[in-house]
């Protein structure tokens, strides 16, 4: 079994037809794209020489993409990476945009955490969470064994029928622990 961690190794022939290392067959611009979508790295080696191609191989996946109608890149943008390579000076661009596509990526990430929690982009949300629990610690925290003040361990306490404040009070505490217990997996 392949490392995954590693990059995915494909081979250039002289030929021109790529060759995937683990899997020992060749393969195609697409099923690199789909490998490189599904979170793998590759590196594309020229068999002959030992260059690296993968810049080239990625540049004409993404051009392939742009060409066939899925424009992700505005003509702005690709007039600017123009320029940035035909000036003289060494350009920001290549910093920028991985920074960029860095904050992409953690909004991205940040924005599935809230889809799965929407509660929690509420406003004043953590907040409230910090005070139910509170509350819920005020009424039970003091109540030793699930007993409630004032109530001697082994006896029930006296308000209407014998026994009826205990079950009461029991039940108060049973749906209390239950929203705690809500309350925690909502966070």
């Amino acid at each position: 079994m392949a490392d995954k961690d590693a990059p995915l190794l494909i081979k250039r022939y002289a030929s021109r037809r790529l060759y995937n290392t683990e899997t020992s067959d060749y393969v195609t611009l697409d099923d690199i794209a789909t490998f490189i979508r599904d979170g793998r790295e590759v590196q594309i080696i020229d068999l002959k020489t030992g260059d690296d191609l993968t810049r080239q191989y990625l540049l004409q996946i993404i051009a392939d993409h742009e060409s066939s109608g899925e424009s992700v890149l505005p003509v702005n943008v690709l007039t600017d990476l123009v320029r940035s390579y035909t000036t003289g000076v060494q350009s920001v661009v290549p910093q920028f945009l991985q920074m960029s596509f860095e904050m992409l990526q953690d909004g991205q990430s940040k924005m599935m955490e809230n889809l799965s929690n929407p509660m929690s982009a509420m406003p004043g949300f953590d907040a409230m969470q910090a005070q139910q629990k509170a509350f819920l610690q005020a009424m039970t925290g003091g109540w030793p064994q699930g007993k409630a003040p004032g109530q001697k361990a082994g006896k029930t306490p006296e308000a209407g029928a014998e026994g009826e404040s205990g079950a009461d009070l029991d039940e108060i505490r049973k749906q209390l622990a239950e929203l705690q217990a809500r309350l925690s997996k909502m966070s």
